[in-house]
């Protein structure tokens, strides 16, 4: 302290014989030392801050693949939702373009892809099927509630978008059976129906057909292309089956039995058909890739489980183009 007063002693006696020249550069070297640190200061808590910001920022980059050591089940879950709901609204963007095409040219099927046909076949009922669970994930922590119910529940809470390939396999082999079920009884109803057409000139070469295929045999297209008449009036248009034939026909085709059946048997028919033109289009069934080709058979109800089956089935769709 004496040695700070001395030293403050002499610079205010060199200040006097100086005209006051000696304390303005005192305080101007004071000043540029305290800027000096207080830039020293600013640089340094800059890139403090920056290392803390990059640091955070590769944290968060790499915060997935925390999740996925720690909860490895629930990332997989996870990121198989999110992908699927891309899928699904792409899919979804899709259909809507192809409706505003249809509306604008009378629905008019002729210039559309089939799968393009196949999609606006499939789209509406997944959208019903999906629409509740995307409108309750979007609601606060209601996503955190949601996610181990699709886990647990992927068959009956989503679409095909949000399926693995094996969930994909398992759960279209399920609905196959359960479609299956009705074709027996579609049969019966068939059969029953013959009598009324004793006095048909069809009536002899139809009992055949039924008789190939009541014994498992599979009667050839030509066969079946022959008997086509019979399904132009009674009994068997679609205007005089029986009510339970119509039931089984609309679980056949995964239809549900409430309003407008016969409407909507229709509608399905006619789909179906335009289908089959757009196969014929893009060069019949033996240009399909064979996941194409197990698709359609899927629509249509065949049971094709293994890749023999699905070379018997195009060759019989080249047989009928």
């Amino acid at each position: 302290m004496s040695l700070s007063r001395t030293l403050l002693a002499s610079i205010m006696h060199v200040n006097r014989n100086m005209g006051g020249s000696v304390i303005n550069s005192y305080h101007l070297c004071l000043q540029i030392r305290q800027t000096h640190r207080k830039s020293i200061y600013k640089t340094e808590a800059k890139k403090i801050r920056v290392y803390a910001v990059n640091r955070y920022w590769e944290y968060l980059k790499n915060y997935d693949k925390i999740l996925e050591k720690r909860f490895p089940a629930a990332m997989k879950v996870y990121r198989v939702f999110v992908d699927g709901v891309k899928e699904f609204m792409k899919d979804t963007k899709e259909y809507f373009r192809i409706v505003v095409i249809l509306n604008k040219t009378n629905f008019d099927f002729s210039k559309l892809l089939r799968r393009e046909i196949e999609l606006y076949h499939q789209m509406p009922k997944d959208m019903r099927k999906v629409a509740p669970i995307l409108l309750f994930s979007s609601l606060p922590f209601a996503f955190y509630i949601l996610l181990p119910l699709v886990y647990m529940f992927p068959k009956q809470l989503l679409s095909s978008h949000f399926w693995s390939l094996q969930q994909k396999s398992e759960f279209g082999t399920l609905y196959l059976k359960k479609r299956l079920i009705h074709n027996k009884p579609v049969f019966r109803h068939l059969q029953t129906q013959l009598d009324y057409l004793k006095s048909h000139p069809l009536y002899y070469h139809w009992g055949e057909v039924l008789g190939k295929i009541g014994s498992g045999a599979n009667p050839c297209v030509k066969e079946v292309i022959k008997c086509k008449p019979l399904f132009t009036g009674e009994p068997y248009h679609l205007l005089y089956l029986s009510r339970n034939h119509v039931v089984h026909l609309l679980k056949m085709h995964e239809l549900h039995i409430g309003w407008f059946r016969r409407s909507r048997l229709a509608e399905r028919a006619f789909l179906l058909k335009e289908m089959d033109k757009a196969i014929l289009r893009e060069g019949g069934v033996h240009n399909m890739p064979t996941e194409a080709l197990r698709k359609c058979c899927y629509i249509r109800g065949y049971s094709v489980t293994a890749r023999r089956g699905i070379q018997r089935r195009r060759q019989t769709g080249t047989n009928t183009g």
